[in-house]
Order: C-alpha cells, then structure tokens, then sequence
C-alpha cells in the first residue's frame, strides 16, 4: 500500500519570516518519498506582530491570564499558514483529497522546561481547528503539550524524524544531526537503535539579536561580520562555565535561556565571532554527554549557511560538520519535513517522543487531531 501524503509546517523562534512548508509521503516510520517545499514569506506586517509578542510572552513567564496580544497573533499566524499551505496544493498539483494531515507546529512564543518543583509549560500560538476548517484537511498540531503534561521537556521532537534519516543514509552511531535553529539540538542513535536529543545551547538567536540590535541586518550573512571580529577567549571562557551545558540530557532552551546580552561590552564584529563560537563550543560541551561521541554532524538548520558557525564546530567542538546537502537531504526543508511525519505517526497514534529525547517515563504519543467536519469535507 502506498504511504499517503502529509504536509508539515515550521516557522522557528529564529524569526526570519518564512513557512517552512514540505510535503512527505510516508507512514510515519518509514521515508517512501520527499515531495515539494518551499519557503513562503509571511505577510510584511506579520513579523513585526510576531515579534512583539515574543518581547510580551517573555514578561508574561506564564504568569496571570494570557496576554491580548496572543489572540490576534495566533489568528494571524493560523490564516497565513493556511493560506500557504492552500497556493502550496494549487502550484504543485495536489488536493486536499491527496493529503492525509497537515501537521501544524504553530509560532512557539514561549517555552519553560520543567525544573524541580515547577512543571514545564510551553505555549505555541495556531489554531488547528481553524485551519483544518479552512483547508478541508484533517490537521494535527499542540505536538508538545502531551510530553509536558508527562514530566517531559516537550522537545526536541525532531528526534524520530532525524533517526529515519540517519537509517535511510545507512548511518552509524559515529554520525549525528545537528539542528541550528534559534537554538541548536543534536539527535544520536545509539548502537541498539535508540534516539537520544537534546538542545545543546544557543544557536542563531543571540547572534541575529546582536547583529540587529547593531543596524546590521537580521543576521550575519555568511558569517562575514563574526569573521571580520577576534573572539574573546575570556568572555567564552566564562560563558562555557554556564551549569546548563553539562547538566544531564535530558534537556531543553527557550529562545530566551541565552541572550545577546553575553556579548555585551564588546564591539559590533567581536560581539558577533564570540556568539559563535559560543554557539559551536557548547556544541562540544554536549558531544560529551553522549555514551559514545560522534566523529562528523549532519547540519540543517539556518546556522548551516554560515561557514563560520561550520569552521567554528571544527574548531571548538572539535567535529567534522557537513551541511544536510551533502548526504542528500534538503537542509530548509527538514524541519517542516517533520511535522509532516510527526503528524503521519500521529495519526496511527504512534510515539514521537521518548525516555531519552525529551524525559518522558515511557516511549508517548502527542498531538491533537482536528479530524474534518462535515463542513469540511
């Protein structure tokens, strides 16, 4: 029987103003086939919205009832994406009949990972029924809440995803995929097949923060900025000290857990190469905690594009990292790629996360399905 298709959807704390949409065919354990994606632009007037609201949830810290802000955001967000996923349909000649389920992951706005005594919370902002409604497809979305509720850390959920990669390219345990998102994650399969993940420090974030709050861009393209600037060895010797970096996994980062506030003080290029290789460093600070440490990483992620973060997993975290391209695999799409999945394994009611990704007791099942009203079909 051939595997339907479903569609997956990201849009990462990293803002940089696209969907990440793709499609997948597959039964949620096995990859039978990569279909299309893009990159579709929100809206002009949507990021600055989005961004507001990531500056109100982080003074909110889950405190009282939810902010305004947070319904009209979410509306937003639901009605672009929606929009998106129907011209995605329409340009490359599927229906809605074609499609098992959409797996919406939404806009995190803001994610607290449990601690002693205090159970974790995370709020990502889309309104699945809306968009199942719209779309006239069933879709899955809240992919976190159920693994919070069990004591989990709620991500990373792209662990299974990366582990039915890692098989179809015949990988070993001496490969691993590295994520570089707003924050960084890294998934390992063990020797008996078993995932391990965990996010590993920051990423883009501090570093696109620190370049705009310089007037410089929304990033460091190709790394040219941090390459222009000397990293300070003494701050970065400090930051390394941070007690997160070799805490035991598992374990997980809100965007805000590291700021660019660690480069403050320094001026706009070395402010830029010390976020890096901060970034790389704490990298190979959880390359460590792993039974066994890998040898080369598989990047996907935005942070794959600049070859100064690569030179700098070399050099700080001393390990080989190659772009997602070069073992085949489509580095924009991954992310997207699975909540595609995550929504197939969903839907057979499937474990997407696990003891050793994100700390549940047992191998669990997550996500909400918003099945099609009559409505809708």
């Amino acid at each position: 029987m051939t595997s339907p298709w479903s569609i997956g959807l990201m849009t990462g704390t990293v803002l940089d103003g696209n969907i990440d949409i793709a499609a997948l065919r597959s039964d949620g354990e096995t990859i039978a086939e990569f279909g299309p994606w893009r990159l579709a632009p929100y809206p002009a007037d949507l990021k600055p919205l989005l961004q507001e609201t990531l500056r109100v949830a982080a003074d909110w810290g889950f405190e009282g009832p939810e902010p305004e802000i947070f319904r009209e955001a979410e509306e937003r967000v639901t009605q672009a994406q929606s929009e998106a996923v129907a011209a995605f349909l329409d340009d490359f000649g599927l229906t809605p009949a074609d499609v098992a389920a959409v797996g919406f992951h939404g806009q995190t706005v803001l994610h607290r990972a449990p601690a002693p005594g205090l159970p974790g919370r995370t709020r990502q902002l889309g309104d699945g029924r809306a968009m199942a409604d719209r779309l006239g497809i069933a879709v899955v979305n809240d992919f976190r809440s159920a693994d919070m509720a069990a004591g989990g850390q709620g991500a990373p959920l792209s662990a299974i995803y990366h582990a039915a990669l890692l098989k179809q390219i015949g990988a070993d345990p001496s490969t691993a995929v590295l994520n570089l998102g707003g924050v960084a994650n890294i998934t390992f399969v063990d020797a008996d097949g078993r995932p391990h993940a965990f996010d590993t420090g920051p990423a883009n974030a501090p570093l696109n923060d620190w370049i705009v709050d310089h007037g410089l861009g929304d990033m460091d393209r190709d790394g040219r900025i941090a390459a222009s600037g000397t990293v300070d060895e003494t701050r970065l010797a400090q930051l390394l000290e941070h007690p997160y970096l070799v805490a035991p996994y598992p374990k997980s980062l809100d965007r805000n857990s590291f700021t660019s506030a660690m480069a403050k003080g320094l001026s706009a290029a070395d402010g830029a190469a010390t976020l890096t290789a901060f970034s790389a460093a704490a990298v190979g600070r959880g390359l460590d905690l792993l039974p066994s440490r890998p040898t080369r990483l598989v990047v996907c992620g935005g942070g794959r594009r600049n070859p100064r973060m690569l030179e700098a997993l070399g050099h700080r975290a001393g390990v080989e990292a190659v772009s997602a391209e070069t073992v085949g695999w489509r580095g924009d799409a991954i992310e997207a790629e699975c909540f595609a999945f995550l929504a197939a394994r969903s839907l057979r009611g499937l474990p997407i996360s696990f003891p050793l990704t994100t700390g549940v007791p047992a191998p669990l099942a997550g996500g909400v399905c918003h099945a099609l009203t009559e409505n809708a079909r």
